[in-house]
């Protein structure tokens, strides 16, 4: 056997594992350290390359970017379940309650502010689904679009700003995570416009799915009712622009005053206090915050481990050369490659979570497209919008898992007064899907939907760049020296 030939059977293995369902990251290690093992004995590489395995993971270990991840992570979990999420919707249900499609509208709003503070797709998939959900099925919402607007509403957060996932790109890409901040905004806003206008030609055309509430229902109207938004979105505001400000993740802020970690502490001390504002804040509410915060990290540090021993011995095959002869020559040149790049995601998402994608198949990706000449921080954002489809593909989508959950326990609680069927939340899921995906084309041949805040520079032609050189004066002659003289003592 040639090495040349065994990078494609190593990427095979890949696959063949992931299919298994054995947990990822020690299925990564293995793989890795038996395929290293074996180059070894083919003198394909020394032993000494399997060496520098512990300082290789090490190395990576020691990246400051990666506290953002507890940081942001903990910061969520806090405002998730300090009772923000309750507030909003029952503010924003009853001011859009009356129209067609109301109370669609307000969970799409309170969707993806909760995804700019809350950073996880279960914990606001369960909340807004214990909320809504009962109320939408109450005044005749139609089950389908019940379901499918909840499980979307959710995965916007891993797209708003400061994603989790955005900060992994950035670590991955070699990109400052206020560049894909930036970049995300122009995606994340046209994701809820068409997740809206669905929303209203769905009330324009089939009106009974998506009718208003009557007017008697509302338990607050006038400014009492405007208030009760206001508190709820002002201060969650404030904490994410002073957050998203400080490491230059706003368009029109491209200076940064703070790095991803320290603005990810910053945005810790101002969770605790809106949860003390809200008079949540108890031993229980940190407790369960840093149980979340804990497991989510050691998820992630381990799978950063496994696909750090797989991708080393991946390249020491020359598995990038094969990569990169793959993916460079395919016809359509930049278009032609994200497209084969995007449709290769989107079915890996049926089996992969965005960390492992990002893990694994990005530190291959990234380093041809960057050949290509394709800007990171819009490949980067593109390959975010793909993979939020990654929790809405029936059947594995796990915001569907977490919907049927919800469904079933309050079909138990008696809140809801007939079962959801499986069949209801995998068919309500597909319109979403979709339109996830004509995102997903949108930032494809719209590039400016991601680049259009950020920072512009110019393109120097270095054929037309002239250097100049100061000319020295000749130095001065003694016949001049004492003619400058002589004329000093006549102006005296």
């Amino acid at each position: 056997m040639e090495m040349q030939n065994f990078a494609p059977i190593m990427f095979g293995g890949l696959v063949l594992t992931m299919l298994i369902g054995f947990p990822v990251a020690f299925s990564l290690a293995f793989l890795g350290l038996a395929c290293g093992f074996f180059a070894i004995t083919m003198d394909w590489f020394p032993a000494s390359f399997m060496a520098n395995l512990p300082i290789n993971i090490f190395g990576i270990l020691s990246n400051d970017l990666l506290l953002a991840i507890p940081f942001f992570t903990f910061m969520g979990a806090i405002l998730e379940k300090c009772g923000l999420a309750e507030d909003m919707l029952d503010s924003m249900g009853q001011l859009f309650g009356p129209v067609k499609g109301g109370l669609g509208y307000s969970v799409i709003i309170v969707g993806f502010i909760l995804g700019a503070i809350t950073g996880t797709v279960a914990g606001q998939v369960i909340a807004m689904a214990l909320i809504s959900l009962p109320v939408m099925i109450r005044y005749g919402y139609n089950m389908r679009y019940a379901t499918g607007v909840l499980a979307a509403s959710g995965t916007i957060t891993q797209l708003v700003p400061p994603s989790l996932v955005l900060v992994v790109m950035a670590d991955q890409l070699g990109r400052s995570v206020g560049d894909m901040y930036r970049g995300a905004w122009g995606p994340s806003i046209l994701q809820v416009l068409i997740f809206a206008l669905y929303t209203f030609a769905l009330g324009v055309i089939k009106p009974h799915h998506v009718p208003g509430i009557p007017k008697e229902a509302r338990t607050m109207d006038g400014w009492a009712l405007w208030m009760k938004c206001l508190r709820g979105i002002i201060p969650s505001a404030f904490l994410i622009f002073a957050v998203l400000g400080s490491m230059g993740g706003l368009p029109g802020i491209d200076t940064a005053i703070a790095t991803p970690t320290e603005a990810g502490a910053m945005g810790c001390v101002g969770a605790l206090l809106l949860a003390a504002m809200h008079k949540r804040l108890d031993k229980n509410l940190i407790w369960e915050a840093m149980h979340g915060t804990m497991r989510l990290t050691a998820m992630v540090v381990f799978i950063l481990i496994g696909s750090r021993v797989f991708s080393m011995v991946f390249q020491g095959v020359d598995g990038a050369r094969w990569v990169e002869n793959m993916l460079s020559n395919l016809p359509g040149g930049q278009v032609g490659f994200l497209i084969v790049v995007n449709i290769f995601i989107f079915f890996l998402a049926f089996f992969l979570d965005f960390f492992e994608i990002a893990f694994i198949i990005l530190p291959m990706l990234g380093p041809v497209a960057d050949k290509m000449g394709i800007d990171m921080v819009w490949f980067g954002v593109l390959l975010c919008v793909n993979m939020q489809t990654s929790f809405m593909h029936p059947p594995f989508g796990f915001a569907l898992f977490y919907l049927r959950g919800i469904a079933d326990t309050l079909f138990k609680d008696g809140r809801l007064e007939k079962p959801i069927k499986s069949n209801d939340i995998y068919m309500g899921a597909i319109p979403w899907v979709i339109m996830q995906v004509l995102l997903v084309v949108i930032v494809i041949f719209v590039p400016q939907s991601v680049t259009m805040f950020l920072e512009k520079t110019e393109k120097v032609d270095l054929d037309k760049v002239v250097i100049e050189m100061p000319v020295e004066q000749d130095a001065t002659t003694p016949a001049d020296s004492q003619k400058e003289v002589d004329d000093l003592f006549k102006k005296k």
